[in-house]
């Protein structure tokens, strides 16, 4: 096969490169899944344990844009092809032009502006390509790198849902924030 020339390609910028999940990618996932600070950041409680055959199960039902699984998933790469993690479209409405996403950087590579870079080529093809209207987001209360990459994207808070997270025997705050197209275009284009 050709070496590819990626000169042109809409899916990378100066930082990161995003791709189809594939099945191998698993191995990366089932590392940080032993992160459980981030973990209960991004999915709002503690999980089990992870499991192996658990892990490789829900990364291949993810794997090759499969539609069955209701978000278009993808991995989070370097220029030099290293995984740094993972993220989704999803919650798509079409009729009223939302959406959501979801991210895990890696705990090897976060705060090295992956998480941003990717972002932005995500959103540009919902806002852009897909022609969807509105982000919507939400951040639990103590998330601060999740909280400060919403605003470097322009993100507008648009609310507090007050002590609906339980977690660590308290509950806590969910921060709602939201971008429209025209704000991201008035940013980034």
């Amino acid at each position: 096969m050709k070496n590819i020339n990626f000169e042109n390609y809409y899916w990378q910028n100066e930082l990161v490169r995003l791709r189809a999940m594939e099945p191998e990618d698993w191995k990366e996932h089932f590392y940080n899944c032993f992160d459980s600070k981030a973990r209960r950041m991004l999915q709002y409680e503690l999980e089990l344990p992870p499991t192996v055959i658990g892990n490789k199960s829900s990364i291949e039902g993810f794997s090759n844009f499969n539609p069955d699984s209701k978000r278009i998933m993808f991995t989070i790469e370097t220029l030099d092809g290293v995984n740094v993690g993972s993220f989704n479209l999803n919650s798509i409405d079409e009729r009223n032009g939302t959406f959501s996403i979801g991210m895990q950087i890696g705990r090897d590579y976060r705060g090295q502006g992956y998480g941003t870079a990717a972002m932005r080529i995500l959103l540009d093809y919902a806002f852009n390509e897909r022609r969807l209207n509105k982000f919507n987001v939400s951040v639990i209360e103590g998330n601060i790198g999740s909280a400060t990459m919403m605003k470097k994207l322009g993100c507008k808070e648009e609310g507090v849902r007050r002590e609906v997270i339980y977690t660590e025997g308290k509950y806590k705050d969910e921060i709602l924030y939201g971008l429209t197209r025209g704000e991201f275009n008035n940013l980034f284009k």
